[in-house]
C-alpha cells in the first residue's frame, strides 16, 4: 500500500473551525463587554451627571432598546445582500466604539448623548446578526457542533457582560462617568485589533460577495444611509411622541403580516404559525418585567438598597448600585448548565415539559421575585438588604431562561424553514415593544428631584406590587391557554409528518 502523507481531512476541517470560531468568540465577547458595561452606567449617568428625571431616562432608554432590536433587521440585509457578513459585522463594532467613545464626552450635553446612543444603535444592528450569522457558516452542516458553538457563544455573552458591569460603574464611581464609557470603547478597540490581526482564519469561509471589491461610490451611499439612520434614531430618542408613533405603527403592521402570513400559508402550516405567534407573545411579555433592572431596579438599587453583602457583622463584599445588573448573567452562568442538564434527563426518561408549561413555571418565577422586592420595599425601614436583591435576581433570572430563552426555540420548532427569517425579525421587534413598555411601567415608581425618601419607598412598594399581581394574572392566563397550546401542538405534529 503507497505511503499517504496527507492527514486526515476531519481533524484539518476541526483545527480551521476551532480557529475561526475562537475569532468571532473574541470579538462577540468583547462587543458585549462594550455593551453592558455601557448599559450598567447609563441610566446612573442620565439621572446624576445629567440631571435627568426618572420618566425621561425611563422612557428614553425604553425608545433604545425598541432602536437595539429593530436594527439588526438592517444589518442583516446589508451583510446578506449588499456588502457581505464580515465587512458589516467589523462596521457595526467600529460605530459602536465610536459611540461609546462619544457617551465619554457628553457629561454635560444631552444633544451629544442622544446621538451616541443613536450611534450605537445603529451599531448594534449591523453587528448583532452577522457575528451569529458567521458562526453558522463555521459550522454549517454540522449539527451537533453547532449547538456546542452557540452554547459556547451565549457563555462569552454572559462572560463579557458580567466582567464589565462590575467593573464600569466602580470606574463610573472612583473615577467618573467619562471613564466608564471610554473603557467601554476600548474594549472594542481590542476586540477589533485581535479580529485584524486573526481575520485571515475566517477566509476560507468567505462568501463570493466577500471577496468582491467595494467601488467608492458604494461605500459612499452605504455610509450616507448609515448617517440617515442614525439622525433618524436619534430625533425618536429626543421624542417620546415621535417614538411612540413609531412603536404603534410597527406593531400595527407587525398584527397584519401575522394575519396576512397567516391566510396565505398552508392549510398544513397554520397550527405551527398559531403557535409560533402565541408562544412569541407569551415569552416576549417576560422583557417588560426585565426591563426593570435597567430603570426601577437599579434606581431602587441606588436609593433604597444597601449594597453590602453581610453575614453577620461580617461584609464579604459591596455592590454598587449599577453592578447589581450584573447578578443577572452571573445567575444565568450558574443557572444554564443546571436547566439544560436537567432538560437532557427529562428528554432520556420521556417527561420533558413543552414549552409553554415552561413558560408557565417562569412566570411563578417572576411573581416571586418581585413579591420578594415588594415584600422587602414595604417592611424594611432603614435599607433594603443586598441578599434580598440576590434572590431576587435568581428568580428573575431563572425564569429568563424559561421564558424570552426559548424564544429562538419556538421561532425553530413551530415556523416553516421559509418564514424563520420574517418571524425572527418580528420576534426581536416584539422584544423591543416590550421592554418600552416596560420602561413605560417603570414611571410609575419615577421619582422628582424634591421626593421624599419615604415618598420614593412608597413609589417601589406599588410598582412591585403591580407587578407580581400581574405576573400572577399572567400564569392564570396561562394555565387557561394551555389546553389550547397542546390542541395545536399535536394538530401541528400530526400535519407535518402528513
Amino acid at each position: 500500500m503507497p505511503f499517504n502523507p496527507s492527514p486526515p481531512s476531519v481533524p484539518v476541517v476541526g483545527v480551521k473551525r476551532r480557529k475561526a470560531f475562537a475569532v468571532v468568540l473574541a470579538i462577540e465577547l468583547w462587543e458585549r463587554f462594550g455593551y453592558y458595561g455601557m448599559q450598567a452606567v447609563l441610566t446612573l449617568f442620565m439621572i446624576q451627571q445629567l440631571h435627568m428625571a426618572d420618566s425621561a431616562a425611563n422612557l428614553m432608554l425604553g425608545a433604545f432598546a425598541v432602536l437595539t432590536y429593530t436594527s439588526p433587521v438592517i444589518g442583516g440585509l446589508l451583510g446578506d445582500r449588499v456588502i457581505g457578513t464580515r465587512r458589516t459585522m467589523v462596521s457595526g463594532a467600529v460605530l459602536l466604539a465610536i459611540g461609546y467613545a462619544l457617551l465619554s464626552i457628553s457629561l454635560h450635553s444631552q444633544s451629544l448623548l442622544l446621538f451616541a446612543m443613536a450611534l450605537i444603535a445603529t451599531g448594534n444592528g449591523l453587528f448583532k446578526p452577522n457575528a451569529g450569522n458567521l458562526v453558522r457558516r463555521i459550522y454549517e452542516g454540522d449539527n451537533a457542533a453547532l449547538d456546542a458553538a452557540f452554547t459556547l457563544y451565549y457563555m462569552a455573552v454572559n462572560v463579557g457582560s458580567t466582567v464589565s458591569m462590575l467593573l464600569t460603574p466602580w470606574l463610573q464611581l472612583r473615577y467618573g462617568a467619562s471613564v466608564a464609557f471610554a473603557t467601554s470603547s476600548i474594549g472594542l478597540v481590542v476586540g477589533l485589533i485581535y479580529y485584524v490581526l486573526k481575520s485571515h482564519r475566517l477566509n476560507y469561509i468567505s462568501s463570493a460577495l466577500e471577496r468582491r471589491p467595494i467601488s467608492l461610490g458604494r461605500i459612499g451611499l452605504i455610509c450616507l444611509g448609515l448617517l440617515f439612520l442614525t439622525c433618524l434614531n436619534a430625533l425618536v430618542l429626543g421624542s417620546n411622541g415621535l417614538a411612540k408613533i413609531c412603536i404603534f405603527v410597527s406593531g400595527l403592521s407587525l398584527i397584519f403580516s401575522w394575519i396576512f402570513l397567516y391566510f396565505r400559508s398552508e392549510e398544513k402550516e397554520r397550527a405551527g404559525l398559531l403557535l409560533t405567534y402565541l408562544l412569541c407573545l407569551q415569552g416576549t411579555i417576560y422583557l417588560v418585567f426585565y426591563q426593570q433592572m435597567i430603570t426601577s431596579l437599579t434606581l431602587f438599587a441606588l436609593r433604597d438598597v444597601d449594597g453590602d453583602f453581610r453575614i453577620g457583622g461580617f461584609t464579604l463584599w459591596h455592590l454598587s448600585a449599577g453592578q447589581f445588573q450584573a447578578l443577572n448573567p452571573i445567575w444565568i452562568m450558574v443557572l444554564s448548565p443546571l436547566l439544560a442538564k436537567l432538560y437532557n434527563k427529562q428528554g432520556r426518561n420521556g417527561t420533558d415539559f413543552s414549552l409553554a408549561r415552561k413558560m408557565l413555571i417562569g412566570y411563578v418565577c417572576v411573581a416571586c421575585s418581585f413579591a420578594i422586592w415588594w415584600w422587602a420595599a414595604a417592611t424594611t425601614h432603614d435599607l433594603v438588604s443586598s441578599w434580598v436583591m440576590l434572590v431576587g435576581y435568581g428568580f428573575l433570572s431563572f425564569a429568563e431562561l424559561l421564558t424570552n430563552g426559548l424564544g429562538l426555540a419556538i421561532v425553530a420548532r413551530y415556523t416553516p424553514a421559509r418564514l424563520s427569517g420574517f418571524m425572527m425579525g418580528a420576534l426581536y421587534l416584539l422584544w423591543g415593544i416590550a421592554m418600552y413598555t416596560g420602561s413605560i411601567i417603570a414611571n410609575h415608581a419615577a421619582m422628582t428631584n424634591d421626593a421624599s425618601l419615604s415618598i420614593g419607598r412608597a413609589l417601589y412598594t406599588g410598582l412591585f406590587r403591580g407587578l407580581c399581581e400581574a405576573a400572577v394574572g399572567i400564569v392564570f392566563v396561562l394555565l387557561c391557554l394551555e389546553p389550547l397550546t397542546r390542541r395545536w401542538d399535536r394538530l401541528h405534529t400530526m400535519l407535518s409528518k402528513s
